[in-house]
C-alpha cells in the first residue's frame, strides 16, 4: 500500500476531529502541520473540515451529516448520497471539545480527490470511510510513512522506513474481489490471496529486520571508532533549519529544503574551519508531533548519534510561534531513546525573521540560549567558537617530551592534538598539548616503547 499522488492533479481535503483531549490551538496547529506534510508529498490542499467528537474510535469516525457533507466535496462516489443534518454531541461533550472550527466554506462540488485525517485510523475505519466516500482515504501515519519512504537515501534509512511501512500496511491488506474462492494450488494450497499476501509481508519483514541488525552492527562499530572524538549532534523539529546550520558550520554540501523531512539520513561531517583534535558534527532526523511508534522504534539507531554525542544543539525555528511545543516533542522523543545527561544548548535559529523586540523578548525568556541566523557569518562564527570552547573544556593539558630520534611522532601529535606551546631543547622537543585523556594515555604508552 503506497500513495499514488500525481503532484499537479491530486486535490486533498483535510479532516480534523476535535475531542476533549485534542482541541483549540493544539488541533489548529496540528492541522496546519498536516497541510505542510500533505504539500510535501505533492498533494494540493483544497480545504479542511472539522467536527467535534467524544473520541476518534467511531466506526465511520465522523457523524453521518459530516460524512454526507464531505461526500459532496468528493463527488458523491460512495455510499453516502444526500446531505443530512450533522450529528450533534451532547452539550456537555461539545463544551469540553472547545470552539475550534476551521471549516472551509464555499468549496465546489467534487473538489477533492483524496481525504486525509489528522489522526490515526484503524484498518476497519479506513475501509468504512473509503466505502462511504468512494475516494482514497489516508490517515496521518500513512502520510508520514510515505514521506519517509520517498526521502530515505542511505541503506539504513531505507531499511528502517520499509520496516515501518510494512508494519503499517500488514493489517490494512484487503481481500481481492474474488474473496475466498481465489486460492492457490501446490504450496500454500487452501490459502486465499489475502493470507498469502500477509505471509509474504511477514517473511519480508523478517528478512528486513535481519538485514537491519547487520547494518546497525556496522553503524555501532563506526560510532565506537568515533567515540574518542568530540561529537556534536544537531537535534530539533523537522524544518527547523538543522541542515542549513550543518552546512554553515561544516562547509559541507548537506542537502536541505524548506520542506518537512527534506533530509532523513544522519550525516556526519567535521567542523570547519578544522580544529585539532577534530570535532565531528552530525545532523539527525527531524522530529514531528505524533511520530508513528514504528518510526520511533526503527530510527532508534539513527538517534543513537544524539545519545553518543558530547554536545547537543537543540535547533528551533524561533520565527515559528509553535516552537515551544515542538521543543517539547524533541525532549520527549530523545527521552525515549535515553538521551538525558549530554550537555545541551538551545539554538534560536532563523533570527533574521524576527524584529529586534522579538529577539530581545526571546533572549529574556531563554537567557541561556544562543540567537542565530545561518545567513549571518558572525552568528555562525559565534556558534563555531562556542563548540570549540566546550570541546576544549573537556580536554586536559599535559607536557610531552619527544626525542629528536623519534620519527613520525610529531606529525601524529599535530594531527590529533592541540599544541599550545613548543620548546626546543638540546636532545628533544617539549610540547604542551591539549587532548582527551584516552589519546594522551595512548601516546604516552607509545612513547615508552620508543
Amino acid at each position: 500500500m503506497q500513495l499514488t499522488a500525481k503532484p499537479s492533479l491530486t486535490n486533498a481535503l483535510l479532516i480534523s476531529i476535535c475531542t476533549p483531549d485534542f482541541k483549540g490551538e493544539e488541533a489548529a496547529e496540528s492541522l496546519k502541520e498536516l497541510a505542510r506534510l500533505v504539500t510535501t508529498l505533492g498533494f494540493k490542499v483544497v480545504g479542511s473540515q472539522s467536527q467535534k467528537q467524544s473520541s476518534t474510535k467511531k466506526v465511520n469516525v465522523l457523524g453521518e451529516g459530516k460524512l454526507a457533507e464531505i461526500a459532496h466535496l468528493t463527488g458523491n462516489k460512495g455510499l453516502v448520497e444526500e446531505a443530512e443534518i450533522d450529528e450533534e454531541l451532547p452539550e456537555e461533550i461539545a463544551e469540553q471539545a472547545g470552539s475550534f472550527d476551521i471549516q472551509s466554506e464555499n468549496l465546489p462540488f467534487a473538489c477533492a480527490d483524496v481525504v486525509v485525517f489528522d489522526c490515526d485510523l484503524s484498518p476497519s475505519q479506513l475501509r468504512n470511510v473509503e466505502n462511504q466516500l468512494g475516494v482514497e482515504v489516508f490517515d496521518r501515519t500513512g502520510i508520514i510513512i510515505e514521506i519517509f519512504s520517498r526521502h530515505a537515501r542511505t541503506k539504513t534509512a531505507k531499511l528502517q522506513v520499509e520496516i515501518a511501512r510494512l508494519n503499517y500496511v500488514a493489517p490494512r491488506l484487503r481481500e481481492t474481489s474474488s474473496g475466498d474462492r481465489d486460492r492457490q494450488m501446490g504450496k500454500g494450497a487452501g490459502e486465499t490471496n489475502l493470507e498469502l499476501n500477509r505471509r509474504a509481508v511477514r517473511d519480508q519483514l523478517a528478512n528486513l529486520k535481519r538485514e537491519l541488525v547487520s547494518v546497525q552492527h556496522e553503524m555501532k562499530g563506526r560510532r565506537t571508532q568515533r567515540s574518542e572524538i568530540f561529537c556534536v549532534a544537531l537535534v530539533g523539529y523537522t524544518n527547523a533549519g538543522k541542515s542549513s546550520m550543518m552546512r554553515a558550520i561544516t562547509g559541507s554540501d548537506v542537502e536541505g529544503e524548506n520542506k518537512l523531512f527534506a533530509t532523513l539520513d544522519t550525516t556526519v561531517r567535521a567542523l570547519y574551519p578544522a580544529t585539532q583534535p577534530r570535532i565531528l558534527v552530525s545532523d539527525t532526523v527531524g522530529f514531528i508531533k505524533k511520530l508513528p511508534h514504528d518510526l520511533v522504534a526503527s530510527f532508534h539507531s539513527t538517534l543513537a548519534e544524539a545519545k553518543d554525542a558530547s554536545l547537543l544543539l537543540y535547533v528551533v525555528d524561533a520565527s515559528d510561534p509553535s516552537f515551544r511545543a515542538q521543543l517539547d516533542v524533541v525532549h520527549e522523543v530523545l527521552g525515549e531513546v535515553g538521551v538525558e545527561d549530554s550537555k545541551k544548548l538551545l539554538v534560536l535559529n532563523k533570527s533574521d525573521q524576527l524584529d529586534p523586540e522579538q529577539q530581545q523578548a526571546l533572549m529574556q525568556e531563554f537567557p541561556d540560549a544562543m540567537m542565530t541566523s545561518t545567513r549571518n557569518p558572525l552568528d555562525v562564527s559565534k556558534l563555531h567558537q562556542y563548540i570549540i570552547s566546550v570541546a576544549q573544556d573537556e580536554m586536559i593539558e599535559d607536557e610531552i617530551i619527544v626525542p629528536y630520534t623519534a620519527k613520525g611522532i610529531i606529525g601524529e601529535i599535530r594531527s590529533s592534538m592541540s599544541v599550545t606551546k613548543e620548546d626546543y631543547e638540546a636532545t628533544h622537543i617539549k610540547l604542551t598539548v591539549r587532548s582527551n585523556a584516552i589519546d594522551l594515555a595512548r601516546l604516552k604508552k607509545k612513547m615508552l616503547s620508543l
